[in-house]
């Protein structure tokens, strides 16, 4: 009787793996300047394979859809690298619900909104401009401020534990708050359009969080 036949399994090695990772990299790069200087529906995947220097067939190979390039995107400047690892998980997310200290948890908060806001600030008007007329980034742009809100009622929730939160104030209207200090157009209105600096931006994000949730200290 013949033995059956194994399958093979392929084998990639550690090169192969870091050079479709430097390729992803590349391709995503030029992407994020395509949608910035001609916008997200002006710019082909045929653009973006010519800017980044590929076969057309690479990007689709990779991303599937432009609106996959975006996605792909959005994710890496969200999280700071190509790890498959999401936000709740992260350590400079978890520290911040980790801090037993209100104030200090809410500069904690204000850094790290700081931080993605340098990453990603350009990305997300590009999102919110192409949101109306793409259906799939439509759906893109309402679970970035669906998660983003998620995100700071968590932060509002640990103050609730902790005892901080203004008297009268819920966990349901302190993420409101809170929420919106955090807007991607808040950045945009401040450091964009007023031109103030990134740290600015962070201290008055971090104090105005901190007079809007936090209850007097004794």
């Amino acid at each position: 009787m013949t033995e059956p036949v194994k399958p093979t399994r392929r084998y990639e090695s550690p090169r192969r793996r870091q050079q479709a990772a430097a390729t992803r990299a590349q391709i995503l790069d030029a992407a994020e300047r395509l949608f910035v200087r001609d916008g997200y529906p002006a710019t082909s995947m045929g653009a973006v394979a010519a800017e980044a220097g590929v076969a057309l067939k690479t990007v689709y190979v990779a991303f599937e859809t432009k609106s996959g390039v975006l996605r792909a995107l959005w994710h890496l400047r969200l999280r700071g690298d190509q790890a498959d690892v999401p936000v709740a998980a992260r350590d400079w997310y978890r520290e911040v619900l980790e801090e037993p200290d209100p104030e200090r948890l809410l500069g904690l908060n204000a850094r790290n909104s700081r931080r993605v806001k340098e990453r990603a600030a350009t990305l997300l008007r590009v999102i919110r401009d192409a949101a109306p007329a793409d259906p799939d980034i439509a759906e893109l742009w309402e679970r970035i401020q669906a998660e983003f809100h998620q995100n700071q009622r968590a932060v509002v929730q640990r103050l609730h534990e902790l005892g901080a939160l203004r008297p009268g104030l819920s966990v349901a209207a302190g993420a409101d708050i809170l929420w919106t200090l955090n807007h991607p157009d808040v950045w945009h209105l401040l450091v964009g359009a007023r031109g103030w600096s990134a740290s600015r931006y962070e201290r008055w994000f971090a104090d105005a969080a901190c007079s809007e949730l936090l209850a007097p200290r004794p």
